[in-house]
């Protein structure tokens, strides 16, 4: 093998090793739009690595104005329906020479605008946003400020959400799937509901609790107020708002909880004050969460093909150079009887 230049290994290197011209280096090694075939492509890297040829980033930035970094920004990447949207990201970035950063907002709505000002600095592709809008204009209006800045400089943004920015977007039909749910459940024989219905501030939480009051009155049943209670997103918002209904349990014979993570926490404090699920109580979800498809008894819920909203958002990213105005992707739910709700109505 040739002695490893000494000093700073540089681009000149890989291509001398490699037997190959500087530009098909650079196009092998930037991810160039323009083709390189695999076997050069392949020399080319084993060439790098044979020399630990570091690309400078900043270098490629000025050459082709951006950087082939695709930021994903989520509401919390503990929450197990981010990560798998982040998995369908990820795998959809495979094979296209583009690195997905993540970063969580930790639920804090600003931090949104946080992200997209230090991406932008830093040259990123795109700015993939997964998540819920909320009902806050200051926060919406500072956000949707910092995505024309962002876009009038060449890199572009996707959401993942409800269409309240103007930009491409993957909607999830929350509505439409919790009045589905609605429909099945009553074909089961419910009768009395209640909702644990998120934060009243989240549009996503929002939807579905409007969907479901839809779908019980198409037939013909009422959804009481007393009888939805708000809390957090997450397990323990769905423990809190379980134990504020056990009270009034016995005037309910199921309740929806806005996603699984919810209906998980519900599960938990029913069964600390004695109720089994489904005898005394129907529970059901939204999301299908595959992480939690093991609980006991299986959960009755919406699933959501999250990795394939993950690919689809990536998609709009590849194709963002065609598009001519804002696009919309839209997925459907699909209900999912389990064992945490009757199985025929009684």
């Amino acid at each position: 093998m040739a002695e490893q230049p000494r000093g700073s290994v540089t681009l000149m290197d890989v291509a001398a090793r490699a037997g190959v011209s500087l530009a098909t280096a650079s196009r092998a090694l930037n991810g160039s739009t323009r083709k390189v075939g695999d076997d050069l492509r392949e020399r080319v890297l084993a060439a790098a690595r044979s020399l630990n040829y570091a690309a400078n980033a900043q270098a490629q930035a000025m050459a082709r104005g951006r950087t082939n970094v695709v930021g994903l920004v989520v509401h919390d990447i503990a929450d197990p329906y981010f990560s798998s949207i982040a998995a369908g990201v990820m795998e959809a970035a495979e094979g296209h020479h583009v690195l997905v950063t993540l970063g969580s907002t930790l639920r804090r709505p600003e931090r949104e605008v946080d992200y997209l000002v230090a991406l932008r600095g830093q040259r990123s592709r795109a700015v993939i946003l997964a998540g819920s809008r909320m009902d806050d204009s200051p926060v919406a209006e500072a956000l949707r400020r910092e995505i024309d800045i962002f876009e009038n400089d060449g890199g572009n943004v996707v959401a993942i959400s409800q269409k309240q920015l103007p930009v491409d977007t993957v909607v999830i039909e929350n509505r439409l799937g919790a009045r589905d749910l609605a429909t099945s459940l009553v074909g089961l024989g419910y009768r009395r509901f209640g909702v644990l219905a998120g934060p009243d501030a989240m549009l996503t939480a929002r939807d579905r609790v409007h969907g479901f009051r839809e779908g019980l009155g198409r037939s013909g049943i009422d959804l009481d107020p007393a009888f939805v209670v708000h809390g957090a997103f997450t397990r323990d918002g769905g423990y809190q708002a379980m134990s504020a209904l056990l009270g009034r349990i016995g005037e309910l014979d199921c309740v929806f909880a806005v996603n699984d993570v919810m209906a998980v926490g519900a599960m938990v404090a029913g069964r600390e004050h004695g109720l089994e699920v489904p005898r005394d109580l129907g529970l059901a979800g939204f999301d299908d969460i595959s992480t939690l498809r093991d609980v006991n008894p299986a959960l009755t819920t919406v699933r959501l093909p999250l990795e394939k909203v993950g690919s689809s958002a990536f998609e709009l990213v590849l194709s963002a150079a065609d598009r001519t105005k804002p696009r919309t992707r839209r997925i459907k739910g699909e209900v999912v009887l389990r064992q945490s709700t009757r199985t025929v109505a009684d």
